[in-house]
């Protein structure tokens, strides 16, 4: 495969590279200090004004990816003919470090394009970091994204025993690539250029994730592609013909390749305009919308004509999505962008799906297609934004380094009657701040320029600037407008990530003569009308809980399964179920969507499920005392299939020796650090609790703050939250416990577990941390560089703030030293569970459907697809141990996250437990809000109330006390 849009080689100039196999497993740097090779490292506009007057030398040079010099780390082998490329090709793995030497004939600047298999690894893009005679040299250079190519499982859509489409699954179709090194995020249209000496140099590639199979890497120089009226003059120069009487129409889902599996073909239900249509059943009929924001993300069809010659293309589209600024896609032709107009083709904000032609007014423009089969690609970029859109990032980073520079005078509520004179104090401020204002005053111009009007795009943009000015005009108000002004750069945030995502929903892709005219895009008011009618008329009719394949309940091996998630999670289920599991046993599913809320009355008016999935961890045993689930214990197989998690995942469904539940996620705290502001304040990420209390002498001093909140896990589903975290690390990290003797008496009223509460009340009423804040906000400012939370937030902050890219990092929460001298880092989870209820009438088919959820090919396929379905801020967090292993993390992360899980405890559940929590929060009010100085006698006093519950419900349910 061609790279795209490369000109033919100029003289070759092959690379002079070592082969002498010198491998070594150790890495040249630890990786979890790649940060140390970014920092400090100049940006890639910076470092093109550094080398703007270099030459561009017409040369090119390859360099054979067999022929290294050294790799550091496993996973490396040379593979011979690999996927028919001739000679020898070199596989890395998703960890390690590859280097070739290579002499460069002539100083200036190169193009880099690497020619790359993706071999199949965790389904994630693949990640490296470039160096340079073993450095970085510009920031964006350490974080290389190149895509996988996926397609649809099958041709042909399938459907459920209902008639309705069924989403295509997406599977990996890989192939050799020839891919430039660029931007992925989008800031920069053209390809990087890099600066080489003339002389030897190393070229290293550092895996940070996921492996490929690498065959060459080339350095030359990249041609743009020229402007559209000399691209036709030339044409014409060459006998190419416009072509007569031909049009052809494609179906947007019917894509043949894709950069991501989350540019699945969709259904479009709102309106009659789509192809095809149905009022009442669910049909695959487009594809891409809001899945097609992200930069660099493409779709590509196939198209096939009768004759070589010229035509035109347009699109049946809808953008509807984003007000003030456009759209914005590259077309790329045969692999090539064909002028430089196709670079930034506009699709601008419209209701309603429209016609629209590849050209400028009603002159489309005409393309070079071949006799046969052709390939056209529209690939998301930032276009004319892209630089605005930088702008703002680069902009909204240093206002938040200002925000945390007053902070640290005024602390986060200043008092109102104190001059704290912040201009006088902090240098360059009122010079930052009238820079930034001019800026996004600029910016906020130019986009009203290019979308033709106002809009909501400079709403934010014009509030900030405002804000700005008036800072500057009078500086001794500075304090007072502090909360606003975080508040406006938090909204700044959200513009940037808003303003970034450009989506655009496809239907249909036509290819026209340039005498034919195009179909109309519109159904009519008519259509439109019926549309409604026939709609709101189904909807009495079709049962919308019910998901794919519906099938009596009398029929033979039949079971019932309620879940509680969304539609999306619900539709994946059931076409894996429908694909695998029934084929597999021959055991029919109804999955059915509901409230789980209704899971408790429907159970005890026998209409309950066979099984019930995502249960809070909390329900599973509750339910246990009543009779109303199943012992898994009882089947023959079930500590084949507890192997698949840790025994802390198994603990909170575990009752009277019975297990009551499998689990489904386990989720837990990790300590969450801002690596650039820990260096600015010379601090180390904390290993001990002594660490921490080191650490926030610091932090207060500069009116920082740790982050250690009462509640981790808002979004928990159960009823009752679990006891605090925090608490209930400290409890087990000095070897405490929360119930005795069998679960028939609290612990909490141990000399361990009072003196961990006294420690734990302490951090609130000595350092006066806070007890509810919006951690991920806090954090990406700067104004909460640290701090413990559930680590799925990991997710949250990759997507929600890319301005701090690189700048963080997840460790194990800080441990207690015991008397050896280690060190302890316990922390409990919470997650959810699959339950077998007792009305079930198959048991053995219901065990069957547990078993295969659970099975770590099933985690490992549910948590690729909902990744594929909602993006990265979607990873699923698994508690079967195989799967979780098999998900696309950062090596470096995940080897933090797997440190973390060694030291995993489960909370047990038991009658009357839900106390515990409840009474210890209680307790936690008095201590530090109502300012009771007697923390011992306040936890045991509570505790009396726990062995009461405790005590009553054991009654209750006729267990000895």
């Amino acid at each position: 495969m061609t790279a795209f849009g490369l000109l033919p080689p100029g003289p070759l100039v092959k690379a002079d590279t070592a082969a002498d196999g010198n491998l070594s497993n150790v890495l040249a740097f630890d990786v979890n200090d790649l940060y140390d090779l970014v920092d400090g490292r100049i940006e890639y506009k910076d470092y093109l004004v550094q080398y703007e007057s270099a030459a561009l030398p017409d040369r090119e040079i390859v360099i054979d990816a067999a022929r290294y010099q050294a790799v550091h780390g496993e996973g490396f082998e040379v593979l011979d003919g690999f996927e028919g490329q001739e000679g020898a090709s070199l596989l890395t793995g998703e960890q390690g470090q590859v280097d070739w030497t290579v002499d460069i004939p002539e100083s200036g600047l190169y193009h880099v394009s690497i020619l790359y298999y993706p071999i199949e690894g965790k389904s994630s893009s693949i990640e490296r970091m470039l160096l340079i005679d073993g450095e970085v040299p510009f920031q964006e250079a350490a974080y290389l994204q190149f895509d996988r190519i996926w397609d649809n499982q099958y041709d042909e859509v399938k459907r459920d025993n209902r008639g309705n489409d069924l989403r295509p699954q997406q599977i990996e179709k890989p192939e050799w690539r020839e891919m430039l090194f660029k931007d992925y995020e989008g800031y920069y249209e053209q390809p990087f250029q890099f600066y080489f000496s003339a002389g030897r140099h190393t070229i290293s590639l550092v895996s940070s994730r996921e492996p490929m199979v690498i065959r060459q890497l080339k350095l030359f120089q990249y041609k743009p592609p020229a402007p559209y009226a000399e691209v036709i003059e030339q044409f014409r120069a060459e006998g190419l013909k416009e072509t007569s009487g031909f049009l052809l129409t494609v179906q947007g889902e019917d894509a043949t390749a894709k950069s991501s599996p989350t540019l699945y073909p969709q259904t479009e239900r709102s309106t009659s305009a789509v192809t095809p249509y149905s009022p009442s059943k669910v049909r695959i009929n487009t594809i891409g919308g809001y899945n097609w924001r992200i930069p660099g993300q493409w779709i590509e069809w196939e198209v096939e004509v009768p004759e070589t010659g010229l035509y035109k293309i347009a699109f049946k589209s809808q953008q509807n999505f984003v007000r003030g600024i456009y759209s914005t896609r590259r077309l790329y032709v045969n692999g090539e962008i064909p002028f430089r107009e196709a670079d930034r083709i506009a699709f601008k904000y419209k209701s309603g799906y429209r016609i629209d032609v590849v050209g400028e007014g009603k002159e489309a423009y005409l393309v070079k297609l071949n006799k046969g089969k052709n390939t056209i690609r529209l690939e998301n970029t930032l276009g004319e934004f892209a630089t605005l859109i930088r702008e703002v990032e680069e902009s909204l980073f240093n206002l938040n380094s200002m925000y945390r520079k007053i902070l640290m005078i005024t602390g986060s509520s200043p008092d109102q009657f104190r001059d704290y004179r912040v201009h006088i104090q902090i240098p360059n401020l009122l010079e930052t701040f009238q820079y930034e204002h001019d800026r996004l005053k600029r910016i906020s111009d130019e986009l009203r320029r290019l979308s033709g009007g106002s809009g909501n795009s400079e709403a934010m943009l014009k509030t900030m600037y405002h804000q700005l000015e008036e800072m500057i005009d009078d500086p001794d108000t500075i304090p007072r407008r502090l909360v606003a002004f975080k508040q406006n750069t938090g909204g700044l945030g959200t513009w940037l990530l808003t303003a970034r995502e450009m989506p655009l929903e496809i239907d249909e892709l036509y290819v026209a003569s340039p005498d034919v005219k195009f179909p109309k895009a519109g159904s009519g008011w008519f259509s439109e009308l019926r549309h409604q009618v026939l709609t709101f008329a189904y909807s009495f009719i079709i049962d919308y809980n019910t998901i794919g394949n519906v099938v009596d309940e009398k029929a033979r091996r039949t079971i019932t399964v309620w879940i509680g998630s969304g539609r999306d999670q619900a539709n994946t289920l059931k076409q894996m179920i429908d694909e695998t599991f029934t084929p597999q046993t021959g055991i029919n599913v109804n999955l059915q969507l509901v409230q789980m809320q209704n899971l408790l009355p429907a159970t005890l008016a026998g209409q309950g499920p066979d099984v019930a999935m995502q249960i809070a961890s909390d329900i599973p045993v509750n339910y246990a005392m009543r009779n109303a689930t199943v012992d898994l214990t009882q089947f023959p197989d079930f500590e084949e299939v507890a192997a698949r998690f840790r025994p802390s995942a198994l603990v909170p469904y575990t009752y009277e020796g019975g297990v009551y539940a499998l689990p489904e996620t386990q989720t837990f705290p990790m300590l969450f650090y801002r690596k650039d502001i820990l260096k600015e304040l010379g601090l180390e990420v904390p290993e001990t609790w002594e660490d921490v209390a080191a650490l926030l002498a610091v932090l207060n001093k500069n009116n920082m703050q740790f982050g250690l909140p009462l509640v981790i896990t808002p979004s928990y589903p159960g009823e009752n939250l679990p006891p605090n975290p925090l608490f209930a690390a400290l409890l087990m990290q000095n070897g405490g416990e929360f119930y005795r003797d069998g679960g028939r008496a609290s612990g909490l009223d141990s000399p361990v577990a009072i003196e961990t509460f006294k420690m734990w009340t302490e951090f609130y009423t000595d350092y006066k941390l806070e007890r509810e804040f919006d951690f991920a906000n806090r954090f990406r400012t700067g104004e909460m560089p640290i701090g413990i939370w559930d680590y799925t937030i990991y997710n949250q902050l990759t997507v929600f703030a890319p301005e701090i890219r690189g700048m963080w990092g997840f460790a194990p929460v800080p441990g207690t030293v015991q008397v050896d001298g280690t060190v302890r880092h316990d922390v409990t989870s919470t997650g959810v569970g699959t339950i077998m209820l007792k009305n079930a009438q198959d048991k053995e088919a219901a065990w069957a459907f547990m078993k295969w959820w659970t099975s770590a090919e099933t985690q490992t396929k549910f948590g690729r697809e909902m990744e594929a379905l909602m993006g990265a801020a979607a990873r699923y967090p698994t508690a079967n141990i195989e799967a979780l292993d098999s998900l696309p993390w950062p090596v470096q992360d995940y080897t933090n996250l797997k440190e973390q899980f060694q030291w995993v405890q489960g909370i047990p559940e038991v009658p009357g437990g839900y106390f515990t929590g409840r009474h210890l929060i209680n307790a936690f009010y008095r201590v530090v809000v109502n300012g009771n100085n007697e923390p011992r006698e306040t936890i045991i006093e509570y505790v009396e109330y726990i062995h009461d519950e405790i005590r009553a419900k054991r009654k209750e349910f006729g267990l000895p006390e």
